[in-house]
């Protein structure tokens, strides 16, 4: 088993974290709220730290879920520092490409590897074990890491070099924007044209329409629940990695760019904290809505 460290303890981290410790890994945990921390290490018999540098002493990998691109750099150069060389840096975090690019730069030249790895599956992946985690790196570096990430992984996937599990999050986080607003808005159709939503769904959701969002979001959805997974202010920070690769890169986003903006309605609603599938509320101009369990 390998000696470990785990970099960022939110709702998705926590788990991932507890899945690895459960698969015999020798764990040693920071956060920055420190007593989240001690909570972790007291339920899974690993050690808290005080910093990214003491969590990663003589790690052989070391895992960040942060929450942003200047999150990944306060911690990425003091672990680096710390691990043991040829060590292993592996950022969950969503993140932008040119900032993995930079990092497994810097961790070549300090004879260490990086990969991105950004994950899908939200929170109940992470606690199911059952996240998809798209990477980009050295073939080397992502086959020594793989049978860790089993720990908490449905499939791990090599993309490309450095940076590509980032796009490949991108093109994710496209698609789940298309297919959370079409979703809203047939449930919107619905409910305008008086129809029994539960008879609707029952029957398109055995044909071509049916989607992971809705198996799992519509009863929520009509009945004004947002509190289930990943939150719109997340989803925005997302949306604009998004559209600013897509100004780099030539890609025409014409449905990302025009949920991103719903989603900002959705903030303007009070509901930065609501799940992704609230752009329900928005079409139905129900500000009372509100993340009830």
């Amino acid at each position: 088993m390998a000696r470990v460290a785990f970099l960022g303890l939110g709702v998705m981290g926590f788990p991932m974290a507890g899945h690895l410790a459960r698969a015999g890994h020798k764990l040693s945990v920071f956060n920055r709220t420190a007593a989240k921390a001690q909570d972790w290490a007291s339920r899974h018999n690993g050690r808290a730290t005080q910093s990214a540098a003491d969590a990663a002493a003589g790690a052989e990998f070391v895992f960040a879920c942060v929450g942003a691109d200047r999150d990944v750099d306060e911690v990425f150069g003091p672990a680096l520092a710390a691990m043991v060389p040829d060590g292993i840096f592996i950022d969950h975090t969503t993140a932008s490409a040119t900032l993995a690019r930079r990092l497994h730069a810097a961790a070549a030249q300090a004879g260490r590897h990086f990969i991105d790895a950004p994950v899908s599956g939200g929170q109940a992946g992470a606690e199911n074990g059952r996240l998809a985690i798209m990477c980009g790196g050295d073939a080397d570096a992502f086959a020594r890491a793989e049978p860790v990430m089993a720990a908490y992984a449905a499939a791990s996937t090599l993309i490309g070099p450095a940076g590509a599990g980032q796009l490949a999050k991108m093109v994710n986080q496209i698609c789940i924007a298309g297919v959370v607003e079409g979703l809203a808005e047939g449930l919107h159709f619905a409910r305008a044209a008086g129809l029994d939503a539960e008879k609707v769904i029952g029957a398109i959701s055995k044909g071509a329409a049916q989607s992971w969002q809705m198996d799992n979001r519509w009863k929520s959805m009509v009945e004004g629940r947002f509190a289930f997974g990943f939150a719109v202010d997340w989803m925005r920070k997302d949306l604009g990695l998004v559209l600013d690769e897509a100004r780099g890169n030539g890609a025409r986003v014409p449905v990302a760019a025009l949920v991103d903006q719903f989603y900002a309605e959705v903030q303007g609603m009070g509901g930065g904290r609501w799940d992704t599938s609230s752009l329900l509320a928005r079409l139905d101009g129900d500000a009372s809505s509100r993340s009830k369990p």
